[in-house]
């Protein structure tokens, strides 16, 4: 194989640098397959892992990324042919092995999840770790009681975020209409009424200045994407027997909660983890995209080249950045 570009994170002398470098096979880590890299997108995690102390990668250099879509090229099992169509999300891919920042990407084929019917390699990073979580995210709220039939009243937080975003497109797509985006961009209202949020609220309609074990039942779900004192606000709010699924950690990892709405109310904390979600369920969240869920071309949608990366980087530290970006490797 000859060189070919990816985006290099190094260390020295404590302080993280990242650029486009030519490499080659070789710098890649082990795996049994070889994946032309089609498309990979943009995470809250891959811009940590470009940050000194972002906590994501420990071992330098590393090419970060934690999403790819493309194809096989090689392939050591019988597994993935040469020619298919495939995607990789999560474990170890731009933490601890190379990742999908890189026009090539090595993995093992424990990772990697057939492209459904339906999808293109493009859909798949629109989608990618962020649309995954929101997912799954739905999926477990569902399994606590959402539906529907009830017309339960949702509320999803760091709503124009990449999860939050796609949630709230697919809680629409659903069929779910009571629907409260909770975000505090309010320049992105007209963008969460459009992807088929109800109501816009606002961090200082829901926090009070004092909380309390048990407030006001506002909610009866919860599709949380930040923790944080939003998280820790919005717990006692929930209805009796209500649930609030938690998947991100942009507002903080600690919380400030009484077991009161546990112990009184019924409510439950649904953790999601969408990296190490085992590989032979994944397939029913793809197919579920497939099939019901071809939201796509209505999300808000940034595709960049590999050498635009640092651009959006600079938007996720600044609070700015909206939907979701896809880096185009053709």
């Amino acid at each position: 194989m000859e060189s070919f570009r990816a985006c290099i994170v190094r260390e020295q002398n404590q302080q993280v640098s990242y650029c486009v470098e030519s490499i080659q096979q070789d710098f890649l880590s082990k795996g049994s397959v070889i994946i032309k890299t089609a498309y990979s997108s943009v995470n809250y995690k891959d811009h940590l892992a470009v940050k000194a102390k972002g906590g994501v990668i420990r071992s330098y250099p590393m090419i970060p990324g934690i999403d790819v879509s493309g194809t096989v090229v090689s392939s050591d099992t019988a597994a993935f042919q040469l020619g298919q169509e495939v995607v990789v999300t999560g474990f170890g891919m731009g933490m601890t092995h190379t990742g999908g920042f890189s026009e090539y990407v090595q993995v093992p084929e424990e990772w990697i999840v057939p492209l459904s019917n339906g999808l293109s390699l493009r859909d798949a990073m629109v989608i990618g770790t962020a649309g995954f979580t929101a997912a799954l995210s739905i999926d477990a709220l569902e399994s606590k009681g959402m539906s529907t039939s009830e017309q339960p009243e949702i509320l999803v937080t760091g709503a124009s975020g990449g999860v939050g975003s796609v949630a709230i497109r697919l809680l629409s797509q659903s069929g779910y209409t009571n629907i409260s985006a909770l975000s505090r961009k309010k320049q992105e209202e007209r963008l969460l009424l459009s992807l088929g949020a109800k109501e816009i609220v606002y961090p200082e309609d829901v926090i009070p200045e004092k909380s309390k074990p048990l407030g006001q039942q506002r909610f009866h779900y919860v599709l949380d994407t930040v923790g944080g004192n939003v998280a820790s606000a919005l717990i006692p709010q929930l209805y009796y027997g209500g649930s609030i699924s938690m998947c991100g950690n942009a507002g903080g990892i600690n919380m400030e909660t009484t077991v009161l709405p546990f112990i009184l109310r019924g409510v439950n904390i649904l953790g999601i983890d969408s990296v190490n979600y085992p590989i032979e369920k994944r397939p029913h969240i793809w197919k579920r995209f497939a099939d019901e869920w071809h939201i796509m071309d209505s999300l808000c949608i940034h595709e960049i080249g590999l050498d635009e990366l640092s651009n959006t980087f600079s938007a996720i530290e600044q609070g700015t950045h909206v939907g979701r970006t896809i880096v185009n490797m053709n």
